[in-house]
């Protein structure tokens, strides 16, 4: 069995280090022309497939926006799915979620165990009940090969009462975050588990030089970083990175020639940023 890390590193130097967010607002949609509702969802996440999912390494889907429409929405997620991994595409549910005990477990089997209709190959979750309490998430991906991403320093304004508070020792709690994952992929997590780092922040005060697993960047495009912000901040491990665009690409379409084009200039950006051949 290939574990997520693994594949990641292959697929990202196949297709060029580009993740693309899958974030179907109903801002988006109506500008598609396509109705807010399941049928309008449906037809946006076929065409980003169509146009996209053979040539980009990863995509992410935003969970909540096809929660908003019940079973119909979820239904759309999993064809989407599909779809995306059919293309031989790797794909990152953004759900964040976060719990304990069995909840946690539960959620382990919904996402990262192959039997689920909902399986992907990694899904991003939150640290805040405690890194410890993620263990089933951590133990599932090692079971079958899938990929966890933490939560560790975000751009919205609000983290940073929480992720650059100091623990009793005096280290960041983002630190602390990033250390623990980096623990684990030196034991089971094999350079599977990795950490969610916003594009728009500063991470120069934390120490990535052994988290040895993916940081995912989103937040590049309509958020406000570039490319070559990638280059600045995150230097030390560009192999590391992957970056992340939602909107700055999905608001090419819904040609599939102009989300092709989209893409391409994000990966080529990417590509010159990170120092990554073609």
């Amino acid at each position: 069995m290939t574990g997520f890390g693994e594949r990641l590193r292959a697929a990202k130097q196949a297709r060029g280090p580009l993740c693309v967010g899958i974030d179907p607002h109903p801002e988006l949609l109506l500008r598609w022309g396509l109705g807010d509702n399941p049928a309008g969802l449906s037809e946006f996440t076929r065409t980003v497939g169509e146009a996209l999912a053979d040539r980009v390494a990863v995509f992410k889907p935003q969970s909540a926006f096809f929660e908003r429409f019940g079973s119909r929405g979820i239904a759309v997620l999993e064809a989407t799915v599909a779809q995306l991994r059919s293309a031989g595409a790797l794909v990152v549910l953004d759900a964040k979620r976060g719990d304990i005990g069995s909840t946690t477990a539960g959620y382990a089997s919904a996402y990262l165990d192959p039997a689920s209709p909902l399986a992907v190959d990694a899904i991003t979750a939150h640290p805040y009940l405690g890194v410890g309490s993620l263990a089933p998430l951590f133990e599932a991906a090692g079971a079958h090969g899938g990929g966890v991403f933490v939560l560790a320093l975000t751009s919205n304004p609000e983290a940073a009462l929480l992720q650059r508070a100091r623990t009793a020792g005096g280290k960041l709690v983002a630190q602390q975050v990033v250390d623990e994952i980096s623990q684990l992929n030196r034991g089971a997590g094999g350079g599977s588990l990795g950490v969610v780092i916003g594009a728009t922040v500063d991470p120069s005060d934390l120490d990535l030089t052994r988290l040895g697993g993916p940081v995912l960047v989103p937040g590049l495009g309509a958020q406000g970083a570039t490319a070559a912000d990638l280059a600045a901040r995150f230097g030390g491990d560009p192999g590391a990175v992957l970056p992340s665009y939602s909107r700055e690409i999905l608001a090419a379409g819904p040609a599939v020639a102009d989300l092709r084009a989209a893409a391409g200039a994000a990966q080529a950006a990417c590509r010159r940023a990170l120092a990554v051949p073609v």
